[in-house]
């Protein structure tokens, strides 16, 4: 069901409801269809956005509307966890439970019933696109911050199913950093080798050789107060791709922060970067 259409760029942006099998819960979801119904296959970027966040706050606030006009890409943007659904304690800190699913399937019994974001944005999400829109069969996929970490783990999980990866300020060793370890504790439980399935680094670490046979672009701020907290750790990320040969550009952007600020200033860079993959 579209909930809302608006024209930006002359693209189409609307907002989708409908209901999860996979989450139990009815679900909402943002596009930017720059083809605006006229028939013309595309290729698709997901958007995966951060903690406490929705499926509007990239379309709000990042103003990618002329970069997917001008590169003919399909942007959908997901919700960041079950909505339509009641947890006891799924309210009770901004950074665990409802707007911070981490795109991973909880394995822990109050959680594995709805708590799967990572079955969701990779199986039932893309199918369900693919029968709404006029697709080329080709996607890639990048986020922020949680999204961050979602795009990184959900590219290096499944290599040959995103043509490219990228990400502003991800959570890139949440397994080392208190965001992780209070989510996977709770969604995962404390078997520590379940908590490497999700965590960008350690997948990298794990791996034979170099994954993803295009490079990952990474983009961060210096004044970024997450990364000087310890949250991000993308020296940590950046160590492993070099010990597997895994191609990464980690550009640190000087005085830049973890806002929309940031992503909006170098989000078209991100999306031509896609769309160079894509074509």
């Amino acid at each position: 069901t579209i909930k809302e259409s608006k024209k930006a760029f002359g693209t189409n942006v609307c907002q989708y409801e409908h209901m999860s099998a996979t989450l139990g819960c009815t679900m909402k979801f943002s596009v930017i269809d720059p083809s605006a119904g006229n028939g013309a296959k595309m290729p698709v970027i997901y958007w995966l956005s951060g903690l406490t966040c929705s499926d509007r706050n990239f379309i709000e606030k990042a103003g990618a509307f002329e970069a997917a006009a001008k590169h003919s890409v399909l942007i959908v943007c997901p919700d960041t966890s079950p909505r339509g659904v009641d947890i006891e304690g799924d309210c009770e800190s901004w950074d665990f439970g409802k707007g911070a699913g981490f795109y991973l399937n909880a394995t822990e019994e109050k959680w594995a019933k709805n708590y799967l974001m990572y079955d969701y944005v990779t199986k039932e999400l893309p199918a369900l696109v693919a029968s709404l829109f006029a697709t080329s069969g080709k996607q890639s996929i990048m986020g922020h911050s949680m999204g961050g970490h979602g795009a990184l783990t959900i590219a290096l999980k499944d290599p040959g199913t995103y043509s490219s990866v990228s990400a502003f300020s991800p959570i890139c060793n949440p397994t080392q950093c208190p965001w992780g370890q209070k989510a996977f504790s709770r969604y995962l439980g404390s078997d520590k080798a379940k908590w490497n399935d999700y965590d960008a680094t350690e997948l990298v670490k794990a791996s034979s050789a170099a994954s993803l046979t295009n490079p990952i672009l990474i983009d961060i701020g210096d004044a970024d107060s997450f990364l000087t907290a310890g949250q991000l750790l993308p020296e940590n990320f950046k160590t492993a791709c070099e010990s597997k040969g895994q191609a990464l550009q980690l550009r640190i952007q000087p005085g830049y922060d973890h806002s929309y600020f940031f992503i909006t200033t170098f989000i078209a860079e991100h999306i031509a970067f896609h769309a160079k993959y894509l074509a």
